[in-house]
């Protein structure tokens, strides 16, 4: 008996020794990470020092034509939802996204404690750079929204240069309830600048600046800036903050495009918020007007109901955004042959008028029409008409 259960005691003993070996030697080599039916088997570039999460960060030439979709955060941070609209922009003509870096509320999506810590409502993408490399890996364009002047969280916390409110002191606030920071508020473009390069070293290709304007909705007579008055014109204090991003990324290797109202492309005034065409070109690779045609006024272009006419409506502002950007070509020693920095975001979203794929269609051709290659479709529900676009 005796002898039988020392016999036992090896037998468990050496059994315990074959588990210990395969745990610690073997099971690491076949290790797969997966993200939603996406595997990264041993991927070379998966660095096996302490921080095994660190990628070595390539980024992917910039599309002759840029089609491309938005993506929320909240999106970028479900694996299911990511999935379906990564394999959408793979299956059709679609080659690049937008994806929200900093958004309306300020929340930054990347984890970095040097940016921003955790005490944000907003939602987060622990993976981004996994997802980025993924994405790339695919083919796809990987373009940052990183909103730029709306920002309730730093407002918040930095209530020294936020828009303030002439009748109460205290931070003023839009129809919304969000608050702004003061565009000339300088020491607020090095936050922009910090978010840029690090979105930049995780590995998105451009970076795309929303909100890059004074306040336009509320009680606007009742707004306070305490930055810029006194010191330039809306539009002198939006482009001085434009030639400062263009001086401090121009070394990095970060290609950057500006979000601007579609109105910008007809208007002759800075529209009250500080944006002028001319203004911006100088500064970014690439100009996105909003050119939405349930945002533009009855009577627009000659269009009773805007909303009821997406070809008319991009027709006629992208042919007038053209027309600008050819005389300040001309005007800066440049060749008219240069090719357009305008892509428009276009509406996919049902407001004025029910889109589907007529609308959608209606929109790209007019796009293309007016001599332009590259489009952006804008949904803030992530819910686009893939039947409007060509299948891959």
């Amino acid at each position: 008996m005796k002898k039988l259960k020392g016999k036992l005691t090896i037998y468990v003993l050496f059994v315990v020794l074959i588990f210990v070996f395969v745990a610690y030697f073997i099971v690491p080599k076949i290790f797969v990470v997966s993200y939603s039916n996406i595997e990264i088997k041993n991927d070379p570039q998966i660095s096996t020092e302490e921080d095994e999460n660190k990628f070595t960060v390539t980024h992917i030439e910039t599309p002759n034509a840029v089609k491309g979709i938005y993506m929320t955060a909240c999106v970028a941070a479900t694996p299911s939802w990511r999935e379906d609209l990564s394999k959408f922009i793979a299956d059709t003509e679609l080659n690049s996204v937008v994806i929200d870096i900093k958004d309306y509320s300020g929340t930054i999506s990347l984890v970095n404690p040097d940016l921003q810590g955790d005490d944000v409502t907003g939602c987060r993408v622990a993976d981004m750079m996994e997802f980025v490399d993924i994405l790339h890996k695919k083919g796809i364009y990987v373009i940052g929204r990183v909103t730029a002047f709306q920002d309730p969280y730093y407002a918040k916390r930095h209530s020294d240069l936020a828009v303030k409110s002439k009748s109460t002191g205290g931070i003023w606030k839009d129809k919304n309830g969000l608050s702004f920071i003061d565009v000339g508020a300088k020491p607020y473009w090095d936050y922009i600048v910090d978010i840029t390069n690090a979105s930049y070293e995780m590995g998105f290709d451009e970076i795309n600046f929303d909100y890059v304007r004074y306040p336009s909705d509320g009680n606007i007579s009742d707004m306070r800036f305490d930055w810029s008055v006194g010191t330039s014109t809306k539009a002198e204090m939006m482009e001085k903050f434009f030639s400062y991003l263009h001086q401090e990324l121009k070394g990095s290797g970060v290609k950057t495009s500006v979000d601007l109202f579609g109105l910008v492309t007809v208007a002759q005034d800075d529209l009250g918020i500080g944006q002028v065409l001319e203004r911006a070109l100088p500064y970014f690779d690439y100009v996105y007007p909003m050119v939405y045609p349930s945002h533009f006024a009855p009577g627009s272009g000659g269009f009773a109901k805007p909303a009821e006419s997406p070809y008319g409506i991009v027709q006629y502002s992208m042919a007038g955004g053209i027309e600008k950007e050819r005389a300040w070509n001309i005007a800066n020693g440049r060749a008219t042959s240069t090719p357009s920095k305008l892509r428009p975001w276009l509406q996919d979203f049902d407001l004025g008028a029910n889109y589907g794929v007529a609308e959608v269609q209606a929109q790209i051709k007019a796009t293309y029409d007016v001599g332009l290659n590259g489009w952006l479709l804008w949904d803030a529900g992530n819910k686009y008409t893939r039947a409007a676009l060509r299948e891959e």
